[in-house]
């Protein structure tokens, strides 16, 4: 399933060389991740890595294929 990743601020590439497996955009104060997540496990994982970076995450949705 494809998801999108809403988190404040924008991430530096640096920061968004921290998840390799979604692309991301900047829009209005906002950075988007967005890709295929296999398994809940993964979308934990995701969300974790966000925490442990300090990121703040706004918002989290599943997106259409």
């Amino acid at each position: 399933m494809r998801y999108e990743i809403r988190v404040e601020g924008h991430l530096s590439e640096t920061l968004a060389k921290a998840f390799p497996e979604l692309g991301h955009v900047v829009m209005a104060g906002q950075t988007v991740l967005f890709g295929h997540v296999v398994d809940e496990a993964h979308l934990y994982g995701l969300l974790a890595r966000c925490q442990s970076l300090g990121l703040r995450v706004v918002e989290m949705r599943p997106v259409p294929e």
